[in-house]
Formats: C-alpha cells, structure tokens, sequence
C-alpha cells in the first residue's frame, strides 16, 4: 500500500491564531476553502507517494537532522497558484537551513528527489474553489507574530472530499 507523506515543521498557538484571525478576513469563503486551524504548517519536503515501508526510512533519516527551532515571523499574503499563503520571514536563515538538512537527509536515504526551484517558506491558510477567481486584492497580511518553529513532523496525508487529513506519524517531540 502507498501512503502520501510530507515533513514538515508546526507552528505555535499565537501564530495558529494570527493566521486564522487573517484567513477568516481575507478568504472569501465564496472564493476560497479555507483551511482548517489544525492544517497549517511550513512544507518542508513533500515526499509523495511512497510504499509503507519507506516510513521506516523517512523516520531514520529525519532522526538524524537537528531540528532545532528558527526564529520566525509571520509575513505578508502571498497569492501562489490557487492558494493563499502568508510568507515566513526567516531573519536568521535557520529555517532555510532546516529545509536543506530535510532534503539531503531524506535524499540520502532514497525516499525524496529535492525540488529544483527555491524554498519558499510559506504557511497556506486557503485554497481556490473550482472555477472561482479571486474578486479584490488580498489584505496586506496577518498580524505581526513572531515566534520559534518546530516541532519536525512526518505527516501521512490522507485525501478525501473535505480536503486532506493530516496524521503525524512521527515528530521530534515525544508525545505525552
């Protein structure tokens, strides 16, 4: 069996907050699905499909990246293809960092081919309804947060008609 797999690294409360206060005023819900709180995250590496047992070996490789947690900050709207996105601002280059470390670990270990366009860190808070365009421009961005990210997670995304589900399936903080 196949499982689609992402890693990526979650965010705390006050931004969770900042981006769903900016999402419910910028998302026309006539244009855009917004997300739900629980699904934000900055994509590190999407893995795809891959067959079951190479959770395993996305595990080891990520057990290996120290995942220490970059100062971040929310930035401005970002409109990419069919999403509405806020920008992180990553002024000590430590998310980028993270990203490349994800990338080569889990390259390492045969599971991930790096993308060739460059990391765009990015937290996406809506999602353009079929057949719909976006009506007015797109407010300025949330609220000013700063914040440090982490946890690392290994994500299983699971599709279905209200959108994709996301199971953590491994993470550098034990639960508990």
């Amino acid at each position: 069996m196949n499982v689609r797999l992402f890693v990526a690294l979650d965010l705390p409360a006050p931004a969770r907050r900042a981006l769903a206060a900016f999402r419910d005023e910028a998302a026309d819900p006539a244009v855009w699905r917004p997300l739900p709180d629980e699904s934000f995250h900055v994509t590190l590496a999407f893995i795809g499909h891959r067959p079951e047992e190479d959770v395993t070996r996305c595990v080891g490789a990520l057990e290996g990246v120290d995942a220490g947690a970059p100062p971040l900050a929310l930035g401005r709207a970002l409109l990419l293809t069919r999403v509405l996105t806020v920008r992180l601002e990553d002024p000590s280059g430590g998310l980028a960092r993270l990203q490349a470390d994800v990338s080569r670990a889990l390259a390492g270990a045969g599971v991930y081919e790096p993308e060739a366009r460059p990391f765009r860190p990015h937290v996406t808070v809506g999602r353009l309804r079929r057949g719909a365009r976006p009506s007015r421009p797109v407010a300025a961005g949330p609220e000013q947060v700063t914040f440090a990210g982490g946890p690392l997670v290994l994500y299983r995304s699971v599709l279905g008609r209200g959108g994709a589900r996301y199971q953590p399936l491994w993470s550098t903080v034990a639960p508990g």
